[in-house]
């Protein structure tokens, strides 16, 4: 009976380590879904947001101190309760200035040529009397804009000869020839002039207007051509002419310390690494800042966004980049990094949460200074960003380090990118230089966001490159206040007959700040 007893004690032990491995095993399997619906549910509040909410990124929560957005700047909080009198003669007030003051959305420049057209009497007769009526007034019923059609010549160049005659009839001297040069023109054997290639430039990089769509326009113009052509053009006029100028610019950011860098995303149908033409290949851009002399943008297409293709873009910089986390900003010799607080912020504004928003709050009171600092010296900025910025930072990191964040949700990747990049993103304290987040690359990179939704791929790598240059250039340009037309017209028509591969200096008359340029082709 004892054996039968002992046995029974066992086989219930064994019984009950199963239950519990098994209610374990249930446990952890239980914790393990649990996060996995955290991390699900996060996700579809988000692309619920993305599909319904609003796009922008302006926030309506307050900051940890309580005191309001940077993003909210309502001048109705500021302005001292009225009676009710006082808000009626208010509002009366101001409904009066708005009718005195109302401006057109739409109007003339100063310089635009008018045309004045007179409209008379058909008779000057008076009725009552039949004597001769006078002039007693006039009056401007209306003004309106009348456009005037472009049009398109046949310029007809002639080479004259001219020969002398009192040594033609002497054979005892060598016959004298004088001959007139005509100009070189930007392309060999093409019927395209400067005018026509800076048009073609301009409406595609300006006005982001994809070249089969000028064909029918050059078609009314009076210009037979096709999109083949026009790209051919652009290629050509970029490599031959405007690579110079790219790759002097590129000299010139390459010296200076500080660069704004950023990449998106583009397509190339005929690639040389032998990937799909539906393969992303990408835009990268780089900008220089005010504090160190003339804006340059540049932009640089490649098949990847890999750390080799960065490393040949920015070959011979030394000094800090500020840029956003993506993993290929990092560990590069001779060269620092600032992360970007705009993107540390999206992260806190996608975990939509009562700690969400407190991390967005922190943000939101370093732009809030930001924007006081903005129009100081380097030096003084540093020193306001010493004195206020940094406690904000110092206990933005200390709230983030204490809080217990796991998993995958949305809370854990915005403080797991927000530790990681520690020392990039306090990098803005100890340089007044610097700005606080990539805005400024990003603002220079959607120019090609914008053309890309029209131009949609290009066809081959070398038409992926002209791209970049033109872009690069237009960018510049406009950066510098020059008229972007009339200084690529002026590039295509002086360039080919100043020989600058042999004489490169001659480059630094044409770059967007040189006065020549700042004379010749400002808006």
């Amino acid at each position: 009976m004892a054996n039968a007893s002992s046995t029974n004690e066992n086989q219930n032990e064994k019984l009950i380590r199963l239950l519990e491995e098994q209610l374990a095993h249930s446990n952890q399997q239980n914790k393990e879904l649990s996060k996995q619906i955290e991390a699900l549910t996060d996700q579809v509040r988000h692309l619920t947001k993305l599909l319904y909410g609003s796009k922008t990124e302006k926030s309506k929560y307050n900051a940890p101190d309580g005191q309001g957005s940077l993003f909210d700047d309502d001048p109705s909080f500021s302005e001292s309760e009225h009676t009710e009198e006082q808000s009626q003669q208010t509002i009366s007030y101001t409904v009066v200035r708005k009718i005195q003051n109302k401006k057109r959305n739409d109007s003339l420049k100063d310089n635009v040529e008018v045309e004045e057209i007179h409209h008379y009497p058909e008779n000057t007769q008076c009725d009552c009397c039949q004597g001769q009526m006078i002039e007693i007034g006039s009056t401007m019923v209306r003004e309106e804009a009348k456009f005037i059609p472009a049009k398109m010549m046949k310029v007809q160049h002639f080479e004259h000869a001219y020969g002398c005659k009192n040594c033609k009839s002497d054979t005892s001297l060598p016959a004298q020839i004088k001959r007139g040069k005509a100009p070189q023109p930007a392309i060999q054997r093409s019927i395209a002039s400067p005018s026509v290639l800076a048009k073609v430039i301009y409406d595609k990089f300006v006005q982001y207007l994809p070249l089969y769509r000028q064909v029918k326009e050059w078609d009314r113009y009076g210009l037979d051509t096709n999109d083949k052509n026009l790209s051919n053009w652009v290629i050509r006029a970029a490599h031959d002419w405007l690579l110079p100028i790219y790759d002097r610019m590129k000299e010139l950011m390459m010296a200076k310390s500080i660069l704004h860098i950023d990449e998106t995303y583009g397509q190339i149908i005929n690639r040389s690494d032998g990937k799909s033409g539906q393969t992303n290949a990408y835009n990268w851009v780089s900008r220089s800042i005010p504090c160190q002399g003339p804006l340059i943008i540049l932009f640089h297409s490649a098949l990847s966004r890999a750390r080799s293709v960065l490393e040949g873009f920015i070959k011979g910089f030394s000094g800090m980049i500020v840029c956003d986390g993506y993993s290929a900003y990092d560990k590069l010799e001779g060269i620092t990094f600032a992360n970007c607080w705009a993107h540390c912020r999206r992260y806190w504004l996608k975990a939509d949460s009562k700690n969400g928003r407190i991390g967005v709050g922190y943000c939101d009171e370093l732009y809030r200074l930001e924007r006081k600092f903005k129009h100081l010296s380097p030096s003084k900025r540093r020193k306001k960003r010493q004195k206020y910025s940094k406690p904000i930072v110092d206990k933005f990191f200390e709230w983030v380090e204490k809080s217990p964040f796991f998993g995958k949700n949305a809370l854990a990747k915005a403080a797991e990118y927000t530790l990681n990049r520690a020392d990039g993103l306090k990098a803005f304290l100890n340089d007044g230089r610097i700005e606080i987040d990539n805005n400024p690359a990003e603002n220079a990179i959607r120019p090609n966001v914008l053309g890309r939704k029209n131009w949609l791929f290009s066809v081959s790598e070398a038409g992926a490159k002209a791209n970049a240059i033109c872009l690069s250039i237009a960018e510049t340009a406009k950066s510098n206040g020059i008229d972007f037309y009339e200084y690529i017209k002026k590039l295509l028509t002086d360039l080919p007959n100043l020989g600058i591969h042999q004489n490169p200096e001659i480059l630094d008359q044409y770059m967007p700040w040189s006065k020549i340029i700042q004379v010749e082709c400002s808006k």
